[in-house]
């Protein structure tokens, strides 16, 4: 697994380190899977922000997601009421999870990333693995051809404003600028001191100050 990471980090230009399954291994995926469940319980958009916190956690701090007090400290870092947290995890979000992992058999998922759009006449289209994201666009525009898209700015703060952290490749995927161009303005910004740049040795992320 841990030289597998380090591949998947290349391929997909993201910062993963595999080192985590030399130095702190999870045994199963289904805490914070069930984690996640909860956080939806109180609060959708901070279960956004909680699956984000616990992603950096385990892909670039190494951080064994599975365990308890990790979930208990993005749950914080969030804003979530942890008592209340940590009593949906051990009761309600369980089955919440059970349901979905039952909805997954129902719908046939074989593998992850499964994405389903599905319009009001109940016509379905559905994108399997990890896809460019006109993929996505095309599923949409299959089911409404007439779907216009909304456009946003590509300011960096702004983005930065609803995105607190960004890789190279994140940023260059929102803002619309080549790779390599991105990199170097997020490092520009780095060294002005708007951002704090964390280093891993698959890449970097950038956090807005």
């Amino acid at each position: 697994m841990a030289s597998h990471w380090d591949e998947v980090s290349l391929h997909y230009d993201m910062p993963i380190d595999g080192d985590l399954w030399l130095e702190d291994p999870l045994d199963s995926s289904y805490p914070p899977s069930i984690a996640f469940k909860a956080a939806q319980m109180q609060d959708q958009d901070k279960a956004i922000m909680f699956l984000r916190e616990i992603r950096e956690m385990v892909f670039l701090q190494k951080l064994n997601i599975a365990k308890w007090e990790h979930l208990a400290f993005a749950a914080n870092t969030v804003g979530l009421d942890v008592e209340k947290f940590k009593s949906d995890f051990e009761g309600p979000a369980k089955k919440l999870f059970e349901k979905d992992l039952e909805l997954g058999r129902e719908l046939g998922v074989r593998g992850f990333p499964t994405m389903f759009f599905i319009d009001e006449a109940g016509n379905k289209e559905f994108v399997y693995g990890a896809r460019p994201y006109p993929f996505y666009e095309m599923a949409i525009l299959k089911l409404n051809p007439k779907v216009t898209k909304s456009e946003y700015s590509k300011d960096w703060e702004k983005l930065f404003a609803i995105y607190p952290t960004l890789t190279a490749k994140e940023f260059s995927e929102l803002s619309g600028k080549p790779r390599a161009e991105s990199e170097t303005f997020l490092n520009e910004l780095s060294d002005k001191g708007s951002l704090v740049k964390s280093t891993t040795k698959n890449g970097s992320i950038g956090e807005l100050v």
